[in-house]
């Protein structure tokens, strides 16, 4: 199961946090790049405000491709099945690599715009079918565990990718870019050794066989007919049903609630204000004295804290369940964004200051890797049914997504307008977010799927269905 989830995980999530990580470091030799090719290719200098612009295409387009990839994420799992999804993605990280890696000696900046964008479709494309098809092999007293592996290769991919940026220069930025094909290749290597999803095989395909000997190799041939019984109930609760396409959701009563938590949770990720600690943690790391070319080992720091809050998490949650840690992570988060407010509206009052608000930004991602990080994921598989949950996955990454994208747009436009006080607003979100999970989310602890279909069932249909 382990081997499974880390064969799944480098070509999945790790990837999309790698390639969220590398884009930073080489942002002035890619406008020295576009200067360049422009002026060879127009003999004319570029107009400082079409180098924003063109920066901006390469930067934003990445979540072009990512909205893209988990708008078909959940067809392709349907399709090709989720471990052949997973494979045909990496022919696609495979081909955006080779683009970024020759857009640099050919001059042809319009190859890393296509780059980057199909590494976006590339991770959106991970992020709906990994969760998805480790949900589905994983049993339920480890399926939170083994679901965090998401959240994990994540935060390892973004942490990789600070290792790398202290160690490239401007030589290396293309072979930076390109480098994302190392994690693809890894993963077409050792996935095609793993079996299909279990329930993919009886429920979709109808494949006992199949089924049976996936089981098999996943918990072993004394422990895989627990969990082959418990295939079998959801198969005749399904009963022969289709998998849904996204829109059915919308109209389909029985999933109301579960659609509504799973849309606040996508939203709630995004918008938390994780985007807003990273903008100012160079700041807080220079109020507090640290000279700047010492600031990205200290970023690197928040790197680290990410990776071991989400093996923390993934230690933690089939023990002390779902609900707590999520609501928990929250309600963290609005206390250390409140005091960060305070500590940056007074941050030349008192010395000891800046340092506060130096632990609240290791305080917020800690809080946000125990619970908003990772649960999000493992709460979208373990809400649906077998023929509504691609479909799930394809509404929540899309919401994520534009959620992303929207929070990229109005970001500076919030921080010139609100300055420190932009906290407010993500403390508001997040205990918004923590109220909304307590009052309508039940635990799904060592539940299986139909069981907690059963505990929506009374908000979908009233307390007397």
């Amino acid at each position: 199961l382990l081997l499974a989830v880390g064969a799944v995980g480098i070509g999945g999530t790790f990837q999309y946090g790698y390639n969220v990580s590398i884009i930073n470091a080489p942002t002035q030799h890619i406008h020295k790049f576009l200067n360049e090719t422009w002026s060879s290719r127009y003999h004319k200098e570029l107009n400082p405000d079409l180098l924003t612009f063109l920066w901006s295409v390469i930067a934003s387009v990445f979540s072009l491709g990512g909205l893209c990839g988990a708008l078909i994420g959940g067809s392709m799992a349907i399709r090709l099945g989720r471990k052949g999804a997973l494979l045909m993605n990496n022919v696609i990280a495979i081909l955006a690599s080779i683009l970024m890696g020759i857009s640099f000696p050919t001059g042809l900046f319009e190859l890393l715009i296509a780059g980057r964008f199909l590494i976006g479709i590339n991770s959106g494309i991970g992020l709906c079918v990994q969760p998805l098809y480790i949900g589905e092999f994983a049993p339920k007293h480890l399926r939170g565990g083994l679901a965090m592996g998401t959240s994990i290769f994540l935060t390892g991919g973004i942490l990789t990718g600070q290792i790398i940026e202290l160690l490239g220069g401007e030589k290396h930025w293309p072979l930076l870019l390109s480098s994302s094909c190392i994690p693809a290749l890894a993963q077409l290597l050792f996935l095609p050794w793993f079996p299909e999803s279990p329930r993919y095989l009886l429920i979709d395909r109808g494949d006992e066989l199949s089924c049976a000997k996936a089981l098999k190799r996943f918990h072993g041939s004394s422990g895989y007919r627990k969990e082959m019984e418990d295939i079998q109930q959801e198969c005749f609760a399904v009963d022969g049903e289709k998998p849904k396409k996204p829109w059915q959701l919308f109209t389909d009563r029985g999933v109301r609630w579960q659609l509504i938590t799973v849309i606040v949770m996508a939203m709630g990720q995004q918008l938390s204000g994780i985007n807003a600690i990273y903008f100012y943690a160079t700041y807080v790391f220079e109020q507090a004295g640290i000279l700047a070319e010492k600031i990205p080992y200290v970023t690197l720091g928040t790197g680290v804290c990410e990776c071991l809050t989400a093996l923390s998490c993934g230690l933690l949650i089939d023990y002390v369940g779902r609900r707590y840690l999520i609501i928990g992570g929250y309600l963290l988060m609005t206390l250390w964004c409140t005091v960060l407010t305070v500590s940056l509206t007074y941050q030349e009052l008192y010395s000891w200051v800046p340092y506060m608000s130096m632990l609240c930004v290791f305080a917020f991602i800690l809080s946000f890797g125990l619970g908003p990080g990772g649960i999000t994921n493992t709460l979208t598989a373990e809400l649906f049914v077998q023929s509504s949950r691609p479909a799930a996955y394809m509404i929540a990454g899309t919401v994520s997504w534009i959620s992303f994208f929207t929070i990229g747009m109005l970001f500076p436009f919030i921080v010139n307008g609100l300055k420190q006080y932009c906290f407010v607003v993500f403390l508001l979100e997040c205990f918004f977010v923590a109220a909304f999970i307590f009052l309508i989310i039940p635990e799904t602890k060592n539940k299986s799927f139909l069981e907690i279909k059963k505990e929506f069932h009374k908000l979908n249909f009233g307390r007397n269905a």
